[in-house]
């Protein structure tokens, strides 16, 4: 029951976002790997030895990164980290105060420590072109739409937040 007081609570961008990450994070950072790792397709020999789980490392702030954007974009943006759903409010807090992207970000982290754990080339070329592929992606179809429907506001964000490596601030 819904009264003036209580305000009905939506469940879309919830349900939305965890579809996009069972479906396209999922597939980025387990599908396809798992993939590449059963080819047993070796470039190179990568031996790191006990090295090998600092891989953990990167894999679980990548990990907390995603999820903690996805829920920025559900919870402060109304929307989904999908393109088709996605937020109806520009995300400026959290992660997104000190970078544009730290969602790919936690991809790229997640990837490259996997490549790490799992010592395989494969995985590192794989993580490259994940990267090659969403800046190219970011460029060229995120950044113009997020201009067009958030103007001088999104304008005045990518001025003031780096894109891809958070500024360092010494002192």
């Amino acid at each position: 029951m819904e009264d003036g007081l209580v305000k009905r609570w939506d469940y879309k961008p919830v349900l939305g976002t965890l579809l996009y990450t069972l479906l396209v994070p999922g597939s980025i950072t387990a599908l396809v790997p798992y993939m590449l790792l059963t080819l047993r397709f070796h470039l190179i020999p990568m031996h790191l030895g006990i090295y090998r789980y600092s891989g953990l490392l990167p894999i679980l702030l990548g990990v907390i990164m995603y999820f903690w954007t996805a829920w920025d974009f559900t919870f402060t943006g109304k929307g989904t980290p999908s393109p088709i759903a996605p937020p109806k409010i520009l995300v400026v807090s959290g992660l997104y105060r000190t970078l544009r992207n730290p969602m790919y970000l936690g991809l790229l982290l997640i990837l490259a420590g996997e490549a790490m754990y799992f010592q395989e080339v494969i995985l590192v070329v794989y993580t490259g072109l994940f990267f090659l592929s969403f800046n190219r992606y970011v460029l060229n179809n995120e950044e113009p739409s997020l201009n067009r429907k958030f103007g001088a506001n999104y304008k005045l964000y990518c001025h003031a937040i780096p894109r891809w490596f958070p500024k360092i601030r010494l002192g």
